[in-house]
C-alpha cells in the first residue's frame, strides 16, 4: 500500500532528506525511527527519547516510547507492532502524526510549499509553556465527568422524588402536627443531652475509683521497697557457714586439679615407656631373625662344603663322622645363640 500524501506532508513539514515509498517496500527500521524521532522533536522539542536503536531491545523500548509519548501528548493511539514492522504498513501509522502536525501548520496559515531547513528549525510547537493549563483542563474534566454522573443518577431518581415533592407541597400545613413532630424533636435532643451528662458523671466516678486505685498501689509499693531493703540489711544466718563450706570447696578444687594435672603426667610418661619397650621388642625381633638367617646360610655352606670331599669311601665314612660331629656343634652354637638373644 502506498501513500504519496505522506512524502509532501514531509515535504511541507520541512522534513530535510527526500523520501520515496521505494524506501519503504522493504522493511526500513532505520529510517522509520529517524522519522519518528523528527516528527516526535516537532511536535515537542523539549522530549527525551533515547535514539538508540542497535539492539533489538533497544527499538522495542523506542517503539514503546513513542507511542506512550503520541498517546499522551496527542492523543494518538499507534500501533506498535506495524511500527516495528517498518514497512508500507508502518506508513499508515506515521501518517497519523504527520496528518495531525500537516492540518495544524494549514490552520495557522503557512502555505503548502517545500520548507528550506533554516525555516524548518523556525517552525516549532512550543507546548511546554501550556503544560500547567493541561494539567488542570484535565482536573477538570475529571471532575466534570464525576458530577456528570452524580448528576444523572439524581436526575434518574427526580421521578419519585417529584411525587413525593408535590404530595408535601399539596397537603396543607397542619399546625398541630407540627407541634407534635417539634416536641417528638425536642425530647429527643433532651434524652441525648441527659445521657451525656450521665456519661460524664460516670467518667468523674470512674477517675475517682482509678486514682484511689493508683494511691493504694503506690502505698504497697513503698510498703515492698521497706521490706526488700530490711532483707537486704539482715545477713542470713547460715552464711557464715556457706562462706566457710566455700572455702573448703575452693581447696578441694584447687588439690583435684592438681592431681588431675599429675595423673595426666604420669599417663604421658607410661604411654612414652610403653613405646619404648615396643620398639625395643621390635628392634630384638629383628635382629633375632637376622641371626637366623646368618646361621641358616652357615649350616648350608658347611654342609655343601662337605658334600664336596675325595671319592674314597673311607675318607668319606670319616668325614661324615665328621661331619655330624661339626652338625651338632653347630645346633649347639645355634641354641646358644637363640637362647642368648631371647635372654
Amino acid at each position: 500500500v502506498f501513500f504519496p500524501d505522506f512524502t509532501e506532508m514531509m515535504k511541507a513539514l520541512g522534513y530535510p532528506r527526500l523520501i520515496s515509498m521505494e524506501n519503504f517496500r522493504t522493511p526500513n527500521f532505520m529510517l522509520v525511527s529517524e522519522v519518528l524521532l523528527w516528527l516526535v522533536k516537532r511536535y515537542e522539542p523539549q522530549t527525551d527519547i533515547p535514539p538508540d536503536v542497535e539492539t533489538e531491545q533497544d527499538r522495542v523500548f523506542f517503539i514503546k516510547a513513542v507511542a506512550q509519548f503520541m498517546a499522551t501528548k496527542a492523543h494518538i493511539k499507534l500501533n506498535t507492532k506495524k511500527l516495528y514492522q517498518a514497512d508500507g504498513y508502518a506508513v499508515k501509522e506515521l501518517l497519523k502524526v504527520t496528518s495531525v502536525l500537516y492540518s495544524a501548520m494549514n490552520t495557522k496559515g503557512m502555505e503548502r510549499t517545500e520548507v528550506s531547513e533554516e525555516d524548518s528549525s523556525k517552525f516549532k510547537f512550543d507546548l511546554g509553556s501550556k503544560v500547567a493549563d493541561l494539567k488542570a483542563a484535565r482536573q477538570l474534566a475529571s471532575e466534570i465527568t464525576s458530577k456528570g454522573a452524580s448528576l444523572y443518577d439524581l436526575l434518574g431518581k427526580e421521578v419519585e422524588l417529584r411525587e413525593a415533592r408535590t404530595e408535601s407541597i399539596a397537603r396543607p400545613l397542619e399546625i398541630n402536627e407540627a407541634e407534635k413532630m417539634m416536641k417528638i424533636a425536642i425530647d429527643n435532643i433532651l434524652e441525648q443531652v441527659q445521657k451525656t451528662k450521665d456519661m460524664l458523671n460516670n467518667v468523674a466516678l470512674d477517675e475517682a475509683n482509678l486514682e484511689a486505685r493508683i494511691e493504694k498501689r503506690k502505698l504497697e509499693l513503698e510498703i515492698s521497697q521497706k521490706r526488700l531493703q530490711t532483707l537486704q540489711s539482715v545477713r542470713p544466718a547460715f552464711m557464715d557457714e556457706y562462706e566457710k563450706i566455700e572455702e573448703e570447696l575452693q581447696k578441694q578444687y584447687s588439690s583435684y586439679l592438681e592431681k588431675f594435672h599429675n595423673l595426666s603426667y604420669m599417663e604421658q610418661l607410661l604411654d612414652d615407656h610403653r613405646r619404648t619397650e615396643q620398639e625395643m621388642f621390635e628392634e630384638a625381633a629383628n635382629m633375632l631373625h637376622l641371626m637366623q638367617n646368618r646361621l641358616k646360610e652357615e649350616e648350608q655352606n658347611l654342609l655343601k662344603s662337605g658334600n664336596n670331599d675325595d671319592s674314597d669311601v673311607e675318607i668319606q665314612e670319616d668325614e661324615g663322622s665328621d661331619s655330624e660331629g661339626e652338625e651338632k656343634q653347630i645346633m649347639k652354637q645355634r641354641t646358644a645363640m637363640e637362647t642368648k638373644v631371647q635372654g
